[in-house]
């Protein structure tokens, strides 16, 4: 009985653990995304949070990620993220998320095209003490490049794709 007690309360204090980590996942795609709150990164990410596929160059922790936030912002003025899907497994949370937004600013040397984003991605986020110590992203990049013209494919007529990029 003892033990069963103990072990009852363990189980409810990790998941509302990892409640509370998809919940703060959710607020990075809501505040820090489409808000472009920085204040918030502060209080998610850990100072020297880990990062998966930034460029050489990049500032690296904290300032990385509201670096990013910026470019993408800076780009996509518009830009909205949503959580489609949140999974916790311990420390960890996975997500995966859909970006629209509009380029109307330079984009990896990409002038603003006018052109509408509508891409999905996923993300893994590790915590530590109810902070992003370390997270890793894939996105459709083929699919956003192709959208933002920089990618013909006359040839693509696969799953009802017509392969233009006007």
């Amino acid at each position: 009985m003892f033990f069963r007690h103990h072990l009852k309360k363990h189980m409810e204090n990790k998941m509302t653990e990892q409640e509370r980590n998809k919940q703060t996942v959710a607020r990075i795609y809501n505040i820090c995304w489409n808000e472009g709150n920085m204040n918030e990164i502060d209080n998610i990410f850990d100072e020297n949070v880990k990062h998966g596929q930034f460029l050489e160059g990049w500032p690296t922790g904290r300032e990385g990620f509201k670096t990013l936030v910026n470019f993408w912002r800076a780009a996509f003025p518009d830009i909205h993220e949503d959580a489609i899907e949140l999974i916790a497994d311990g420390d960890k949370v996975a997500s995966r998320f859909r970006l629209q937004g509009t380029h109307q600013g330079d984009f990896y040397g990409i002038p603003g095209t006018g052109r509408k984003i509508d891409i999905f991605g996923a993300e893994v986020f590790k915590f530590e003490n109810g902070k992003v110590v370390d997270y890793i992203y894939h996105e459709d990049t083929l699919g956003l490049f192709f959208q933002l013209g920089m990618m013909p494919l006359p040839h693509l007529a696969i799953a009802g794709v017509d392969g233009k990029a006007d």
